[in-house]
């Protein structure tokens, strides 16, 4: 047996048991879907996104990552692809943005939550028509927002089919991670912010090539280190956003990181598939009274659990299968045609069979 053999054999056993870590988030998000329901305070004048639409914007843009990332026959798609059928009907099958579109035209959070949606083939024509006359005009083009937020919606504008009104690369510039800051000057925010703009460069860990080499460097050298200082603070939630920025990168991830960091998050994830946003994990601080504030304080972390094993699983099982190894060097030679050919392919196997507009109307379930 060949050094190369063993090693596969190692991320056939790390595949099984990172994926087992998945299985049981999703369920635990699956089981919870009640949470996720859009009330009647989604329309409100004055009612909070961050607890109606957001949590199932991540909701949607999770599932089909996790669509993205795993096989058909896999459990890990099965749950997601219903969960995703779930959250679209929450929307009434699109007509809800509609609405949202009529009420704010300026606002951007519609736009980058229903982009998750069209990403999967469920679009809805009426809204996309009505988001592009905006689109058009100098008042979206020149609205204020953070670097990270601007990447953000450029890459929805791609997804939901409107031309971008900027360049993903100067807009990559003004952000934390484009600068390429001195390491030490890392923290919680600037964490956060680092792993959605590659999130946004690479469209949730699709196409890797989208991180330019210089950035794609940096972070190859800096994460281990911010990753290992976050485990160690039990941040749990943002460890899985770095895990998955890791599993984003051009080229093989590094495996000794995987190993360890899935140990400690693994030991972090409760008996029922939770995993706390932050802290020594719920049997070490027991659920507030409200069952509502208990969801809160986990279902980020535990989607994000969810997330950052599909593109784990996905990448070691490139190396269990053979199909890529560690000289192959993406964006040169026979591995960037390879991945040029598997992004095609995933992006053909996770569409729904779905068409503009389908199911439309305030009637439908939410």
């Amino acid at each position: 047996m060949t050094p190369r053999d063993v090693q596969r054999l190692h991320d056939v056993k790390r595949l099984r048991d990172v994926q087992g870590v998945g299985e049981a988030a999703l369920a635990w998000v699956s089981a919870h879907r009640g949470e996720f329901v859009l009330g009647d305070d989604a329309l409100a004048e004055h009612g909070n996104v961050n607890f109606t639409w957001k949590p199932l914007g991540e909701l949607a843009q999770v599932c089909v990552s996790v669509r993205r990332h795993t096989e058909p026959t896999d459990p890990l798609h099965t749950t997601a692809s219903d969960l995703l059928d779930f959250a679209w009907q929450q929307t009434g099958h699109g007509a809800l943005f509609v609405e949202l579109q009529r009420l704010e035209p300026f606002a951007t959070y519609p736009l980058e939550i229903y982009a998750a949606f069209a990403a999967a083939g469920l679009r809805h024509t009426g809204y996309e028509r009505a988001t592009a006359t905006v689109a058009r005009t100098r008042g979206w083009q020149v609205t204020e927002q953070e670097p990270n937020r601007r990447l953000s919606v450029l890459n929805s504008e791609r997804r939901g089919g409107i031309a971008p009104h900027d360049d993903m690369p100067r807009a990559l510039r003004r952000t934390w991670l484009g600068g390429l800051p001195e390491p030490w000057t890392f923290e919680r925010a600037a964490g956060y912010t680092l792993t959605h703009v590659v999130f946004h460069l690479t469209d949730w860990g699709l196409t890797p090539q989208g991180v330019p080499p210089p950035v794609s460097g940096y972070l190859r050298q800096w994460l281990p280190p911010w990753l290992d200082t976050c485990l160690e603070d039990e941040q749990w939630d943002l460890s899985c956003e770095l895990l998955a920025v890791s599993c984003s990168l051009p080229g093989p991830p590094d495996r000794a990181m995987l190993r360890e960091a899935w140990a400690k998050l693994a030991r972090a994830q409760d008996a029922s598939g939770a995993v706390p946003e932050v802290g020594t994990g719920r049997e070490g601080h027991p659920p507030a009274h409200s069952p509502a504030h208990d969801f809160i304080g986990c279902y980020h972390s535990t989607l994000m659990t969810a997330f950052a094993a599909a593109l784990t699983t996905d990448r070691l099982r490139e190396s269990a299968d053979g199909s890529k190894h560690p000289e192959d060097s993406v964006g040169a030679g026979r591995g960037a045609q390879t991945e040029k050919v598997r992004t095609a392919e995933k992006v053909r196997a996770f569409e729904h069979a779905a068409y503009p507009g389908q199911g439309g109307g305030r009637g439908g379930s939410r």
